[in-house]
């Protein structure tokens, strides 16, 4: 990044920005004037830490070099879920490249050997847990679910803080029916869940490993199932707040069903609509413009709010 002026020039507002470009290869000083990182800021990040803070405008720009000093990094309180299992790095090594191998397989789409290859990781250290995860997502691609269900389940006993395997857990609990099941991983991740989301009220741009928006989907439609209609309604509006990347059009299917459950005819076509546009040739759309039709015929037969 191209910190650049002390004088706070105006930005070339041509339109293909030519011209600007061309003037910054020439001129050392060019760059971003110094009033635009009034409200920037430089951070570290680590897990476990929060980091001070340097102001960019601060900097001197015209430097040839920018030192920006020393950011200190304080350890913030003990969050639980976030410590590291030492296990999987205990793994003698044998174990750890038959591990490394099955994952290059499993990327090329090689899963039988890729299945050889976890099997034989923790055949020489049945505490991998990592690889009994591996094991059981390969296993499940092949269509095997009791033996991938029984590897997921290994994964999660070994290390209770390693959450994949209670999400594919609560994954094949949903797509089995099994409401209660599903809510006993979902609450089992939540509680660990090390960085809040439980508490967060807005947006989440969310790039763990570990997919909060699934649980929260898995967790709203077992609430739903199960006839806990606001526990189902809180679950369903953090999953949609946290998919903001929208893997998970079908939480706003969920969402119009509540909505539509508690006579909120008008956030329920909203959902169904939001649905509609996010899946314009979505399998079940027939069934879905059917569904919306009837509940703009509903809303339009419901009383208009009286004015206090």
């Amino acid at each position: 990044m191209q910190l650049g002026v002390r004088s706070d020039t105006l930005l070339d507002a041509s339109g293909d920005g030519s011209a600007r470009a061309s003037n910054l290869s020439k001129d050392a000083t060019g760059g971003i004037p110094r009033r635009e990182l009034m409200n920037c800021e430089l951070r570290a990040t680590g897990s476990g830490f929060r980091s001070d803070a340097i102001t960019l405008m601060g900097l001197d720009a015209v430097a040839s070099g920018i030192d920006v000093g020393v950011l200190v990094m304080r350890r913030g309180k003990k969050v639980e879920g976030a410590t590291l299992d030492a296990r999987p790095y205990q793994a003698p090594r044998e174990a750890s490249k038959a591990y490394e191998k099955g994952l290059k397989a499993e990327t090329d789409g090689k899963l039988p050997d890729a299945r050889g290859y976890f099997e034989t990781a923790v055949k020489i250290y049945p505490s991998f847990a990592n690889a009994w995860f591996r094991l059981g997502s390969v296993l499940r691609r092949e269509n095997k679910n009791d033996a991938a269900r029984k590897a997921f389940t290994e994964a999660a006993t070994i290390d209770v803080k390693f959450l994949q395997p209670f999400l594919s857990l609560a994954s094949m609990a949903y797509e089995a029916g099994n409401w209660t099941e599903v809510l006993d991983f979902t609450r089992h991740i939540l509680n660990l869940d090390p960085w809040g989301r439980v508490e967060t009220t807005g947006y989440i741009l969310d790039f763990d490993a570990l997919d909060y928006a699934e649980v929260y989907f898995y967790d709203a439609s077992a609430n739903y199932k199960l006839n806990r209609i606001e526990d189902a309604e809180k679950s369903g509006l953090k999953a949609e707040r946290i998919d903001v990347r929208t893997r998970f059009p079908r939480v706003h299917l969920l969402l119009a069903e509540i909505f539509a459950r508690k006579n909120n005819y008008a956030m329920a076509i909203s959902e169904m609509k939001t649905y509609l546009e996010l899946v314009p040739h979505a399998k079940d759309g027939v069934r879905v413009r059917e569904q919306l039709a009837e509940l703009e015929r509903l809303h339009g037969l419901a009383p208009a709010p009286q004015s206090q």
